[in-house]
């Protein structure tokens, strides 16, 4: 018998990929849950059986014997929605922000809002299976990470570790989205018009996932530069990463640290010296690619990341959390 599973926020891009990537899980059966009132139905063909939403309530989690829901919301209606699952027996992974942060304080500085609820803040393991795998299996209430930290991260946190960054010189993220990145809600910025043949970066020095990564790779505000960017294209992100090395001598050097690092991690792969990842070698995947290089005369580093955001950063990442919560194979459904 499979385990039901629950599905909020279905309609949108990250929501309808959880749906997609459901469907194909071999140990789960994707409930739709419809916290919207004013949402109307959407066209189904006819010669085809689909799934009818039921009302996302409390009482669904026990009609439905739901294990676990998926919150694919914004964060306010995350932080509505997570108690009642909850307290009806479900686990529950968010995707949004609402509980990646540790403190109300933070949570209000960089998303410009109140949080409330604090004591669930506090609770939540945040959901990147490359560094948390030891607390998700165990939590209520897993945060699924920001897209832009998981490419910033995975990059990151293993030099840290190592100490071959130079945080004096600071390290620079370039980050480049597709338009699925900023939701499916209709706005002017992420019209057709707008984003055809044009390119623009946005949330300069304030962007709402700076946190996720000084929280994660341990680095300081002052040492870590950030800018988001918007891409004329669907889905994807690549992020190149500046930085100046130390007690290394070649990009052989940072290649050994992340093959040590990722060893026995099923989605991160690394590119050999000389060879750098890109957009579509990550579409539609769960993996993270990553690649580097180093000019050893000035000590000048580069490592470019690149992953699927509605993916790796979003709806893949959910269903690897899903399966270490539900103790099924890490990989599930993902490969």
């Amino acid at each position: 018998m499979r385990t039901r599973v629950g599905v909020v926020g279905f309609r949108g891009y990250s929501g309808a990929e959880l749906v997609r990537l459901l469907h194909r899980h071999p140990r789960v059966e994707p409930v739709l849950l419809e916290h919207r009132g004013d949402a109307g139905a959407d066209p189904q063909p006819l010669n085809v059986a689909t799934p009818r939403p039921v009302p996302c309530s409390p009482n669904a989690v026990t009609g439905e014997k739901l294990a676990l829901v998926f919150l694919a919301t914004p964060p306010q209606v995350s932080m509505d929605l997570a108690p009642a699952m909850l307290e009806a027996g479900a686990r529950v992974v968010d995707l949004s922000g609402a509980f990646r942060l540790r403190t109300v304080e933070n949570y209000k500085r960089w998303y410009r809002a109140d949080h409330h609820a604090p004591a669930l803040l506090a609770e939540a393991a945040y959901g990147l299976p490359e560094f948390c795998r030891t607390r998700i299996p165990l939590a209520r209430l897993t945060a699924n990470p920001g897209c832009y930290p998981t490419a910033a991260n995975l990059a990151i946190q293993p030099l840290v570790d190592a100490d071959v960054v130079d945080l004096t010189a600071g390290i620079v993220c370039d980050a480049k989205s597709g338009v699925s990145g900023a939701g499916r809600k209709p706005s002017l910025k992420t019209s057709f018009c707008e984003v055809t043949e044009n390119f623009s970066a946005y949330s300069v020095l304030d962007h709402r996932h700076v946190p996720e990564v000084l929280m994660t790779s341990g680095i300081e505000e002052r040492d870590f530069s950030f800018t988001a960017q918007l891409l004329p294209l669907a889905r994807g992100i690549l992020e190149t990463i500046y930085f100046r090395a130390r007690n290394i001598s070649s990009a052989e050097d940072l290649i050994s640290i992340y093959l040590r690092r990722y060893e026995s991690e099923p989605f991160v792969r690394i590119y050999p010296a000389g060879a750098l990842p890109d957009l579509r070698g990550v579409q539609h995947t769960n993996f993270c690619d990553l690649g580097v290089r180093f000019d050893t005369a000035t000590g000048r580093a580069v490592v470019v990341s690149a992953i699927d955001n509605l993916v790796k950063g979003a709806a893949g990442q959910a269903l690897q959390n899903m399966n270490l919560m539900l103790g099924f194979p890490e990989t599930e459904g993902l490969l």
